[in-house]
């Protein structure tokens, strides 16, 4: 019986030593900036990977840093481009380094929102109105594109000694909340989809010369050579989007909530629409 006993633990020692260890999943690195929608978005492509077999890590960044990790290949991708006005600049600048793959959701847009009980329309009435707004546009991370048009807006509506408060999304909708707790008159960079306009009567401010831009799409953007190293991954880029922005906007009220985890959102939305996701993994292997 000992004898049994020890060419049994010989042989286990045997096939560990041959075998070798387990190959690790495939690495993805996704970067993406600390927007909603962005948040949403990226954590969602996580959950989806990562239930294909991938390991993938999501790394926050400022906007031009996600766009330059893409085109130097630290990461495989982005899926928050603004096309084709908030992020031409750094599409220009890296479009020889990138593939634009797809958009992911229509409808997307930039603009300045109020309350609606904020009694102006245009923000060519905001000069007229100064001491109501406290002369700020409360903005977001400096590096945005909609902070670059901003400027460029104010400098022609004559709000050129009005004050661009910078910050993040997360300050901004915090000021937002707090002026309508106490029904102040307060002006915000903003745009869609976003789960603010879910929460709150809002209204976009007309921008009659189109200095924020018009309709927008929003892209999933990977590095030039991945379609060629992993085909595979590249064929769920091909496939993901989102169904409709109310859809989108969502799962972002989702991750608003207290104690809110956005891969646990989207975890739990790919559990609630078994669909979407035979969609978006279509043609694809897994690979665990």
């Amino acid at each position: 019986m000992k004898k049994l006993t020890t060419v049994l633990a010989a042989l286990a020692l045997a096939v560990g030593l041959f075998a070798g260890p387990a190959l690790a999943a495939p690495k993805v690195k996704l970067a993406y900036v600390e927007w909603s929608c962005a948040t949403t978005s990226t954590y969602m492509v996580k959950a989806a990977l990562e239930k294909m077999g991938y390991d993938v890590e999501v790394l926050p960044v400022a906007a031009a840093a996600m766009w330059q990790a893409t085109a130097s290949g630290d990461v495989d991708g982005l899926v928050t481009a603004w096309l084709p006005v908030t992020h031409k600049d750094y599409l220009a600048r890296v479009q020889d380094k990138v593939e634009v793959v797809r958009p992911i959701t229509g409808g997307a847009r930039l603009g300045w929102a109020v309350p609606k009980y904020v009694t102006i329309d245009s923000m060519t009435e905001l000069k007229d109105h100064p001491d109501q707004f406290d002369k700020k546009i409360i903005g977001i991370d400096p590096g945005a594109g909609e902070m670059a048009l901003s400027e460029k807006a104010m400098e022609r509506y004559g709000l050129s000694k009005w004050n661009l408060v910078e910050g993040s999304g997360a300050t901004m909708t915090a000021a937002l909340g707090d002026a309508i707790k106490n029904h102040r008159w307060i002006v915000v960079t903003a745009w869609s989809p976003h789960w603010m306009f879910g929460r709150w009567d809002l209204k976009y401010l007309e921008d009659p010369d189109k200095m924020l831009g018009g309709e927008e799409h929003i892209d999933t953007v990977v590095r030039k050579d991945l379609k060629k190293d992993d085909p595979n991954l590249y064929k769920f880029f091909q496939n993901f989007y989102w169904k409709s922005p109310k859809q989108f906007q969502m799962v972002m009220d989702w991750n608003q909530q207290p104690g809110a985890d956005p891969l646990k959102s989207a975890q739990k939305f790919i559990k609630e629409n078994p669909d979407m996701f035979k969609e978006w993994t279509k043609g694809m292997k897994k690979v665990d």
